[in-house]
């Protein structure tokens, strides 16, 4: 991260290597790559180095590049983090900790702990974190009330944008490709937000586009519940996948320059979105099906069609989401658990598989596993389509080795251990992402023009 060499006092460059093009919508420069000095930046560094000689090489890669997350929950916390949670100010300041003020509730510059909060700013910049997606997570239950969704949308919106105005020197909005990249240029978190419940849209263009003017850059177009118009993956369908404003709403995306996010829509949701949308898509926090057979997780077929779309899946780290046990066997007793206890309200989805892994003994995955989803996606989908998206402080537990947001570098160590050569981190970490956002601008900007 850039603004640890300003507070050390060092000089930096930086530079951009152009990647493959999209093969539906070119664009010349849509891949950019971020080389900096090769710094040793790890406070564990020079024990990781002592243990095995290639962690130089994984903290040099690692702190070079623009590290993106597609899915962060930290917003909740900021709107509803209770006096349960107590977090340190210091470590990210340079106050000596028996110095720091302690402070209850979330505060975005305070330092906290796992398992109990995943990211703050202090942990971001120990991490590497350069990009996070903020989660405008609108829980199913708001939909009941008419008007009630855009209301804590617009809620949690506002908590964000006073965090980042109230740490100005260490985090900024980031609204496009190139805000990204500025941002992180100057030493500085590029916060970005997507929006995830499209019930929290009220069924309406306008209200789309009034969260396009405050900055969220993309949004889930289901949370567990099917809304007016998509159905998703964890509920009852009801239109067979997108119904007509359902499609209205992806091409008022692409218009607007907004990232579709199908993580949570249905397969069939999934299908017509792909038949719609003329921009590429992300699934900003979900894994592979064929390892983890839940729903949630996108399945092979799904894989090889969002990169021909030329988009890209961002790997959901929750213990749920890459458990090697979960096989199609083990769902398939889940279902039944839901019909037979829970009257088949798949609301209660995960309720019934965490009763039936506990009844079979079954263990946490580990940081393995998650390495075992990336290499998955790159198989099938190709490297150019994979990505990182944690939903870090949204899920109950997380794989062993990678408890909170400091753990990133063990990622970069487990892809070079694994093979991967320094370009494919870079695409990994935020390459892909940024390619893809770069072609949303474009296909925006040209369909803005076609309708002038």
């Amino acid at each position: 991260m850039l603004w640890w060499f300003c507070l050390l006092g060092l000089s930096s460059s930086w530079g951009c290597a152009e990647g493959r093009p999209n093969t539906r919508m070119a664009d010349p420069d849509t891949t950019l790559v971020l080389s900096i000095p090769a710094p040793i930046l790890h406070p564990r560094a020079d024990s990781l180095m002592a243990a095995d000689p290639l962690w130089r090489r994984a903290l040099e890669i690692h702190y070079r590049a623009i590290i993106f997350d597609g899915h962060q929950d930290s917003p909740t916390l900021m709107v509803d983090g209770g006096e349960d949670l107590v977090g340190a100010f210091g470590s990210y300041f340079g106050d000596r900790p028996n110095t720091s003020p302690v402070r209850r509730g979330y505060d975005w510059g305070y330092r906290y702990r796992a398992p109990q909060v995943h990211t703050d700013l202090p942990r971001l910049r120990e991490g590497g974190q350069d990009a996070p997606f903020l989660s405008i997570w609108v829980a199913a239950d708001y939909a009941r009330t008419p008007g009630a969704s855009a209301r804590r949308a617009h809620r949690l919106i506002d908590s964000v944008l006073a965090q980042i105005r109230r740490y100005p020197d260490f985090v900024e909005l980031a609204t496009s490709s190139d805000e990204v990249i500025r941002i992180v240029r100057e030493g500085k978190i590029a916060a970005l937000m997507g929006l995830e419940g499209g019930h929290a849209l009220e069924n309406s263009l306008d209200t789309l586009r009034s969260f396009y003017r405050r900055g969220v850059r993309y949004v889930t177009l289901t949370h567990t519940n099917t809304n007016d118009w998509c159905d998703s993956s964890q509920d009852t369908a009801r239109w067979g996948g997108l119904n007509e404003l359902g499609r209205q709403m992806i091409r008022e995306m692409n218009r607007l320059g907004m990232l579709i996010d199908v993580s949570h829509i249905s397969d069939s949701a999934f299908f017509d979105v792909m038949a719609v949308t003329r921009a590429p898509v992300i699934a900003s926090h979900s894994s592979c099906r064929a390892l983890t057979h839940i729903p949630r997780n996108l399945s092979d077929e799904q894989l090889r069609a969002i990169a021909r779309n030329g988009g890209v899946v961002m790997i959901n780290i929750g213990a749920d989401f890459v458990n090697p046990s979960y096989t199609a066997e083990f769902w398939r007793a889940v279902e039944e658990r839901v019909r037979t206890r829970y009257g088949g309200n798949f609301s209660r989805m995960w309720v019934a598989l965490r009763e039936l892994k506990r009844e079979r003994g079954i263990g946490e995955p580990s940081i393995e596993d998650v390495l075992d989803h990336i290499e998955h996606v790159r198989r099938v989908a190709g490297v150019d389509h994979v990505g990182w998206g944690t939903d870090f402080d949204g899920v109950p537990s997380l794989p062993r080795g990678l408890e909170d947001v400091t753990r990133l570098p063990w990622i970069t160590y487990g892809l070079l251990k694994r093979g991967w050569t320094e370009e494919e981190i870079y695409k990994f970490w935020g390459g892909n992402v940024l390619r893809v956002m770069r072609l949303a601008e474009t296909v925006a900007r040209q369909l803005q023009q076609e309708n002038q």
